[in-house]
């Protein structure tokens, strides 16, 4: 069984930035996908970025591609999300979870999540 436990995330100004951190415990860990998601208040949770089980692959929503760099370390069981340039529009919690499989936007194709860390940028 994989866990999920993110950290990170905080209240920052319009323009700043954060790192939002992702570590992993399981047996196997290394062999997952591991995905960033979002979840703004009275909306849907959203796909925002996803990185391959080597780090050889990466995709992104379009709206955060050229400020939100995800990025994995296997040797520490922990995945990154370094946001830059946040906007208002970003404020949400921030979800880490991992999938098996071809590297995947589609939330339900996610097995395993963490619990969630909030991001609120000020305008």
């Amino acid at each position: 069984q994989v866990q999920l436990v993110e950290s990170g995330g905080g209240l920052v100004q319009a323009g700043g930035s954060l790192r939002l951190s992702c570590v992993a415990s399981g047996p196997t860990v290394s062999v997952y996908n591991m995905g960033w998601f979002r979840q703004a208040p009275g909306k849907e949770r959203e796909f925002v970025a996803a990185i391959s089980y080597n780090g050889g692959s990466t995709n992104y929503r379009d709206a955060v591609k050229g400020r939100f760099t995800i990025s994995r370390d296997n040797a520490k069981n922990t995945a990154y999300l370094q946001m830059n340039s946040l906007k208002s529009e970003d404020t949400a919690v921030y979800y880490c979870a991992a999938s098996r499989g071809l590297l995947t936007a589609h939330l339900y194709d996610y097995n395993h999540w963490g619990q969630g860390t909030q991001v609120t940028v000020s305008s």
